[in-house]
């Protein structure tokens, strides 16, 4: 597991965005882009619906996700929204893969902003945390997060049917994968 501060100073420029830590700052554009439901369709329940205050102040704590690991914000224009993260990397046999995750608010949809910072998180992460495996799950409700993956060098490797239950019923999760070039 990574110390405290060893992602403080992370900055990715990209094209048109750049990743870098949250800030206590962004709470407000974070409430802004996260209060959403057309976001949390395609991702897991602790990723609330109505997004308040409350849970915006508990991401930027920590208390969401683990902040010691490399789970930045995707800024756009000076302001934060979106993320894109990985699940710590697993223990033992499994110390050389994790479980990669994002989200972007939907006014920055259809623009190839999430392809361009998964193209570049990714190879970053993997040598920043000397990862072999990134995984990613994606709902079968979600085509568009699967499109990026594809693009982004990713492969399907299966498909979990009826795995996850959302308001409008079963679906299932797709898991897909890229290796260590």
């Amino acid at each position: 597991m990574p110390e405290a501060g060893r992602w403080d100073a992370v900055r990715l420029d990209g094209d048109g965005f750049v990743l870098r830590r949250w800030r206590a700052d962004d709470l407000d554009a974070l409430l802004r882009h996260a209060d959403d439901p057309a976001i949390v369709r395609g991702l897991s329940d602790r990723f609330p619906n109505p997004y308040t205050r409350a849970d915006g102040e508990a991401f930027l704590a920590g208390e969401v996700v683990d902040l010691s690991q490399p789970v930045l914000a995707i800024e756009i224009d000076g302001e934060a929204c979106g993320s894109i993260g990985i699940r710590a990397p697993g223990s033992g046999e499994r110390a050389h893969a994790a479980e990669l995750g994002y989200w972007l608010g939907r006014a920055h949809w259809n623009r190839g902003v999430m392809r361009r910072a998964v193209s570049l998180y990714v190879p970053w992460v993997m040598d920043a945390l000397a990862l072999s495996r990134v995984q990613a799950n994606v709902l079968d409700s979600n085509p568009a997060s699967a499109q990026v993956l594809l693009a982004c060098g990713f492969a399907e490797e299966g498909r979990l049917r009826a795995a996850i239950r959302k308001s409008d019923g079963l679906h299932a999760l797709c898991v897909f994968a890229r290796l260590r070039d």
